[in-house]
């Protein structure tokens, strides 16, 4: 059997089981209880299990705002980034160099808008990206693994673009556990999440048009004193 056919069967594997077991877990509150119980081995799960689910197609905000609520704002945004970063990179290496093929003839017009976008751009396309996420999360890490960008731009962008909304999230999560506690702090977490997202949401627009103005050509200073400016 092929290395690739291999390749495929486990990711199929692994990526059923995920979408079978993962979302009762967490709507059961079980998996929070197994992180918070583990100790030490609690990172290292919820890592695993972050990229187990971006692989898989799964949505990881829902398991960043878990981690503000287990581990707390801070650690729970840095295991998420952590997790979302390696994720975002085994599913951009399964994309470039075992299924490009089959990704490129499922996908439909997506990964040549992102090519293009990236051929113009590079790395800023991604970090824009990153910052507003128009394409899925997941998706899109498919996508740029059909691009020509390095991975190592790829995967430092994706950890410093995403980390405003995983601490978004993270602080979104920890503010739903304060308030379950009946903890009077929630109300700062979860405003200071929402400030952060929406900072982040207007953040590509602000820099749109600091550039444009920018692109403005200065009139030079004699100029203005021969018009009686």
């Amino acid at each position: 059997m092929k290395p690739r056919t291999i390749a495929g069967i486990a990711l199929l594997g692994l990526g059923s089981a995920a979408w079978i077991l993962l979302p009762g877990v967490l709507a059961s509150g079980s998996g929070a209880d197994l992180l918070a119980r583990a100790g030490p081995w609690g990172p290292l799960l919820f890592i695993s299990g972050y990229i187990l689910c971006t692989v898989a197609g799964l949505p990881g905000s829902v398991l960043t705002a878990i981690g503000g609520a287990v581990f707390g704002a801070g650690a729970g945004a840095l295991w998420s980034l952590l997790g979302a970063t390696l994720g975002a990179v085994a599913s951009f290496i399964v994309s470039r160099h075992l299924f490009s093929d089959w990704i490129r003839r499922r996908a439909g017009r997506m990964p040549a808008r992102v090519i293009a976008g990236v051929e113009a751009s590079g790395w800023r396309f991604v970090a824009m990206a990153r910052l507003i996420p128009l394409v899925p999360f997941n998706a899109l890490n498919y996508a740029l693994g059909l691009t020509r960008i390095r991975l190592a731009p790829y995967a430092i962008v994706t950890f410093v673009c995403m980390a405003p909304g995983a601490l978004a999230c993270a602080l979104l999560g920890q503010g739903g556990i304060e308030a379950l506690r009946g903890d009077a702090g929630f109300v700062r977490s979860l405003s200071l999440g929402l400030a952060i997202l929406g900072v982040a949401f207007l953040l590509p627009g602000i820099l749109r048009r600091w550039r444009r103005l920018e692109e403005i050509p200065k009139v030079p200073a004699r100029r203005l004193e021969s018009s009686g400016a």
